[in-house]
């Protein structure tokens, strides 16, 4: 403990330095990354954001003699260093890593199985949560006092970060494990759209009656999945959330490193929740390209503004929808820029748009079954087949999310 409350002070005077760069720099690979920037629409200076996991004073306490798990990928980082190496250094007993979809690392594909290996730095054990088990064994809770959660997520019910740790609560309440997340900011957390979830349609891709976009931090999600009673547990779990500093939910947070494989910056973080859906579709997203999220295409597409060829990328994309054929359609960069950033809504033009454009002896139908797994209901699908209008669609959105919106305040950890 000695060592921990020697080098604290250190640690996090650099994290905080490492924190403050502009919003834009280029990695040891000549590759553009983002950076930690608080974006406000007044002269006032803006204030850095500090996610929880660079508040080393607030927690660094109640991980003494401790045996501690996280749940961490790349997105794990208190400036240029990793959480559990951080942690290491400072003489956090650290027993077992648990890997979500992407790895540890961040480089596997979506949906790839994530194997338990060992990590090549450390050589702690990594435990796989997304390939034979989602939720943890007690055989893989064993010896463990608590767990921690540092995950960067992008607010969207079918990014599956959430529902690892829901599993990940749930392992921690039976076995009698404190919790603790240590929250990062949404960015997409100004508003909250969509569909809500209905029980007939819950899976891993969403597993909570939420709308498809929910408005909230991880910490604010855990406390809404504890407080509600979502656990399927008898016992009583101990969770705790570190908090940011410097963040409301109308904060533009730029993120250091890419969430996942396919949003790999602030364009496709912004335009994920509308293009999501079309995962569901017989449209590319632009996957195995260099502009996954950013772009709409398929094959025999008329009247189209831009040609892409998807292909295999290792860790990003494998085999990628319609690899190696040229697709037509939409370059949305510019459009995100202007518009969705600051919209604080979902876009269903673009789904209206391919649906009426589709050809079926080309591509078949233009919806597949994962759409409504997708969506979180049926309904969309139909109303939008039968040509309901945008306006009259979210009409039938508003008692969700306005009954949502109540439940939520309870919650929030952040003034909106």
């Amino acid at each position: 403990m000695h060592k921990i409350v020697f080098l604290l002070s250190l640690v996090f005077y650099f994290s905080l330095d490492a924190c403050s760069g502009t919003k834009e720099s280029t990695n040891s690979n000549g590759e553009k990354e983002l950076a930690i920037v608080e974006e406000n629409s007044t002269s006032q200076p803006a204030k850095i954001v500090i996610p929880g996991a660079y508040r080393l004073e607030e927690y660094l306490s109640l991980l003494a003699d401790k045996k501690v798990g996280l749940m961490v990928n790349q997105t794990s980082m208190i400036g240029n260093t990793h959480l559990v190496d951080t942690l290491l250094s400072i003489g956090v007993d650290i027993q077992r890593i648990f890997a979500p979809e992407h790895g540890f690392r961040g480089d596997h594909s979506a949906g790839a199985h994530v194997r338990n290996s060992t990590d090549v730095k450390t050589g702690l054990q990594i435990t796989s949560l997304y390939g034979k088990h989602r939720k943890p064994t007690n055989e893989m809770m064993s010896g463990l006092d608590i767990v921690i959660f540092d995950i960067q997520d992008v607010g969207v019910r079918f990014y599956t970060y959430i529902s690892s740790m829901h599993y990940l609560m749930e392992a921690c309440s039976d076995n009698s494990i404190a919790f603790m997340v240590l929250d990062r900011p949404n960015p997409n957390g100004h508003f909250i759209d969509g569909p809500t979830l209905e029980p007939e349609f819950r899976s891993f891709i969403g597993m909570h009656e939420v709308p498809l976009v929910h408005g909230m931090t991880t910490g604010e999600f855990a406390k809404m999945i504890q407080g509600r009673g979502w656990l399927k547990s008898s016992k009583e779990l101990e969770l705790m959330v570190v908090h940011c500093e410097n963040y409301d939910h109308n904060t533009f947070y730029q993120l250091p490193v890419r969430p996942s494989p396919n949003l790999p910056n602030m364009s496709s973080v912004y335009l994920y929740p509308s293009l999501g859906l079309f995962e569901g579709t017989n449209v590319s997203v632009g996957r195995g390209t260099e502009k996954p999220f950013q772009i709409l295409g398929r094959p025999g597409q008329k009247n189209t503004e831009i040609n892409f060829t998807p292909e295999s990328i290792p860790g990003v994309s494998d085999h990628p929808k319609y690899e190696g054929k040229t697709c037509g359609g939409m370059d949305l960069e510019k459009f995100v820029l202007e518009q969705v950033k600051d919209s604080g809504r979902l876009f269903l033009q673009f789904l209206f748009e391919f649906n009426s454009s589709n050809n079926i002896a080309q591509n078949g139908a233009f919806f597949k079954p994962f759409f409504s797994k997708l969506a979180g209901t049926k309904r969309l699908q139909e109303q939008i087949e039968n040509g309901v209008s945008e306006y009259d669609i979210r009409k039938t959105w508003k008692e969700d999310i306005d009954s949502f919106r109540e439940m939520r305040r309870e919650y929030l950890l952040y003034s909106e």
